[in-house]
């Protein structure tokens, strides 16, 4: 019985995964490292992408770029021949379909080969579902193994709690296990509620679910509505200023500044200087 809890951490060598990134084609990648003992000198090296089997949250109020962030990762990731599982509790699978052949479009990626990796589990229909999460487990089980999925995202995460925030803990602690079982590296979008101060992740898809997953990045947006702010950002009135920032992950290191996001006109997403360069310039 003990066995089964207990372990003498020498005996781990075997089972502890490899420590490496998974790119998602932004310069987010640049933003996670780890460390390395070279003739007796400790260096800083660069993951060059997400925590290769991290669980994240991705988490913003509405229009922070937190969807398209995720839409642009599992093209690029499908793109290269990897297979993508994408949970919607929001936006139905037909409209997904037009999305994501926008992207490819304006990626410039083939949108078969896309198409051929990416697998959808659409729950976004049926109410009864989104709240059963060992269904929607059930569902994804069956998805992953369909395609031997290596990547999920799941989009809205908070959808499968939505109205019941007390059960958040319980479905993202029984969501986090599931993939780390499957061994998924994934995303999982939070709607962070707009009463919630911006700089935290307080209540980001209810109490507590920050601290079950592996790491949150945040997602930001500000609207520059008055002279201070205008003379600050050297943006003028009206102008829309996205920001993007890891707050912690476990898995490795990160950088803990607050970063630009960017949005192109055809929607790419990017990342930009900091945003403390940014006012320090201005």
């Amino acid at each position: 019985m003990a066995e089964k809890y207990i372990y003498n951490l020498y005996e781990l060598a075997n089972k502890a995964p490899s420590l490496y990134g998974i790119k998602t084609g932004t310069k987010l990648d640049n933003m996670f490292y780890y460390f390395e003992s070279v003739e007796g000198r400790v260096i800083k090296k660069l993951l060059n992408g997400i925590p290769y089997l991290s669980v994240l949250n991705l988490v913003g109020s509405p229009d922070t770029g937190k969807s398209l962030f995720a839409l642009q990762f599992a093209v690029f990731q499908a793109s290269l021949g990897y297979s993508v599982c994408l949970l919607t509790t929001e936006t139905k699978a037909t409209f997904l379909y037009n999305a994501i052949k926008e992207r490819c479009i304006v990626m410039n990626k083939n949108f078969d080969t896309v198409a051929r990796n990416i697998i959808v589990v659409d729950v976004s229909g049926d109410e009864k579902v989104m709240e059963d999460i060992d269904t929607v487990l059930r569902l994804l089980d069956e998805a992953i193994n369909m395609k031997q999925a290596t990547i999920t995202i799941v989009d809205s995460a908070t959808g499968l709690y939505e109205h019941k925030e007390l059960k958040a803990r319980r479905v993202t602690r029984k969501l986090y296990n599931f993939l780390k079982e499957k061994k998924q590296t994934a995303l999982l979008i939070s709607q962070k509620r707009t009463s919630q101060q911006q700089e935290t992740v307080e209540s980001a898809g209810g109490l507590g679910v920050a601290h079950i997953v592996d790491g949150s990045i945040v997602f930001d947006k500000k609207v520059i509505t008055n002279k201070y702010d205008e003379t600050l950002y050297g943006l003028p009135i009206g102008s829309v200023i996205r920001t993007i920032r890891i707050d912690g992950c476990r898995m490795c290191g990160h950088e803990q500044n607050t970063k630009i996001l960017t949005i192109s006109e055809s929607g790419i997403v990017d990342i930009g200087e900091d945003l403390n360069t940014l006012i320090k310039r201005i």
